[in-house]
């Protein structure tokens, strides 16, 4: 294995995170090789042609809460191309379907009778005194700030579905992280018009979708990082990572071949467990352990191509209930809007379940089985010509937070934090749920604290982490 000449900064892992900091350490001329075991950039964040069509791993948009730096360099890079786009959605709620994000005047006269009457008592029961007492769990912490009917009808559910385990199980953490309307009052809030949240005539009413598809984010940005002098290397699998006084070592096989690059840093986006399992030294015993209870909820991507212009004029349909097995169905096409491909349009539908599962297994023509099935139980017959199936799977689509997860976590990370000029950032990095305008911010403030002469800023780097720690999904 022949080694290169030592590198500044190797970048571990080219979604957001990773492509991010390529980009901001290349433009300021700094030596940087990103490595990504794929043949294409984006991670879970990227796009692929079907059929055809461009579609994206999932449901994607880019918010308007994203940093405004982070918007600004996505505008800067993306132009013309970066499009401003309704969000229009919806959601099945007990047999009923209500646009979403939860609008006021539909909820007022769509709203299943029996759910606005329990939302309704639950909003005066918190007028009386009282409290809960006992362990914080996910299913306590939403129970008291949304009262049970919004939980039982809508969270829980969904919950059991997405994460496959019981709200009860899940660590507080979950609630913080995943769920923005933490109260029936900011709810609320959140439906007045000019208010914050999600409620017709604000900035939330929108998103952000590139015209090439959501991957073209990060395409966008290897090409912007190659322009400005960083080398991407695409088929490139880290067998070991040898840390050393002086220079790191990645013994990686690109293309089928074995190499060996040297750097003086190496920043890693890939999951947090993988670098504790490809380090050498080899990481101590209890954070080997802790790596290992940690675990990561899969995704199956099951897409239907069908022989239609368009399925409906809604970009994604959300199913919480238990009856139904998929959680959301996307249409592609209608992200962007686009006329093209005429006469076919393809549906992306996502159902949870672990690697290990049966189902994960099946093969292409049963799981499209089972989305034409689920969408004929929820009123959405699929009627034309299924011309193709294809399914997609996303091993780490979201790391599950049981109970007592913090433990082995917090000794993971601590482990990876005490790595000399080894950094772990991003969403897989940080074992976190994050959007995309997150990891790019991360992706900025690393670069920020590598100084010019090879030092980085740690004290600076821990106040950027508390930042991280305050970042709560949109969807």
């Amino acid at each position: 294995m022949n080694a290169d000449a030592t590198t500044r900064v190797a970048v571990l892992g080219a979604g957001p995170a990773g492509l991010g900091a390529a980009y901001e350490l290349a433009r300021r001329g700094i030596d940087v090789v990103l490595l990504e075991q794929q043949d294409a950039v984006g991670g879970n964040a990227g796009s692929f042609e079907l059929a055809g069509m461009r579609v994206d791993f999932g449901s994607h948009r880019l918010h308007p809460a994203s940093d405004p730096a982070v918007m600004a360099t996505v505008r800067e890079l993306l132009g013309d191309d970066l499009l401003e786009r309704p969000r229009h959605g919806r959601i099945r709620l007990m047999g009923r379907w209500l646009h979403f994000p939860l609008k006021a005047p539909d909820l007022a006269l769509h709203a299943p009778p029996r759910f606005a009457f329990g939302v309704g008592l639950d909003l005066l029961g918190k007028l009386l005194p009282g409290g809960t007492s006992g362990e914080e769990t996910f299913a306590s912490v939403l129970r008291k700030g949304l009262g049970a009917t919004i939980c039982d009808e809508f969270y829980f559910p969904y919950a059991r579905k997405i994460w496959g385990m019981e709200p009860s199980e899940l660590s507080p953490i979950q609630a913080y992280k995943r769920v923005s309307s933490g109260s029936i009052g900011k709810m609320l809030k959140r439906l007045i018009p000019g208010g914050t949240g999600s409620g017709a005539g604000n900035a939330k009413g929108i998103f952000y979708y590139p015209k090439q598809g959501y991957g073209q984010i990060s395409e966008t940005l290897a090409d912007a990082a190659a322009s400005a002098g960083a080398e991407i290397r695409l088929g490139a699998q880290v067998k070991r990572l040898v840390l050393a006084d002086g220079h790191h070592r990645v013994e990686l096989e690109h293309q089928g071949q074995p190499c060996i690059l040297e750097a003086e840093h190496v920043w890693s986006t890939i999951p947090v467990t993988a670098l504790a399992r490809l380090s050498d030294p080899t990481a101590p015993d209890d954070v080997v352990t802790a790596a290992r209870s940690l675990r990561f909820r899969g995704m199956l991507l099951i897409y239907l191509v069908l022989d239609s212009q368009q399925f409906t004029p809604f970009d994604a349909h959300y199913f919480p209930g238990a009856d139904i097995r998929i959680t959301r169905l996307s249409e592609p096409k209608n992200y962007p809007a686009r006329s093209e491909p005429a006469g076919t349009t393809v549906l992306c539908a996502e159902l949870p379940c672990q690697p290990d599962d049966e189902i994960w297994s099946a093969d292409d023509e049963s799981l499209g089985q089972i989305v034409r099935e689920d969408l004929a139980r929820a009123g959405l017959p699929v009627e034309c010509a299924v011309k193709q199936v294809a399914v997609r799977r996303l091993p780490h689509a979201y790391p599950l937070y049981p109970i007592g997860y913090e433990k082995p976590f917090d000794r993971l990370d601590d482990w990876a934090d005490g790595l000399d000029r080894v950094l772990t950032f991003g969403r897989q990095g940080l074992y976190a749920h994050d959007n995309t305008h997150h990891a790019l911010y991360m992706a900025a403030a690393a670069a920020r604290c590598l100084a010019d002469d090879g030092s980085f800023d740690h004290e600076e780097w821990a106040r950027e982490r508390k930042i991280f720690e305050s970042h709560v999904v949109e969807d």
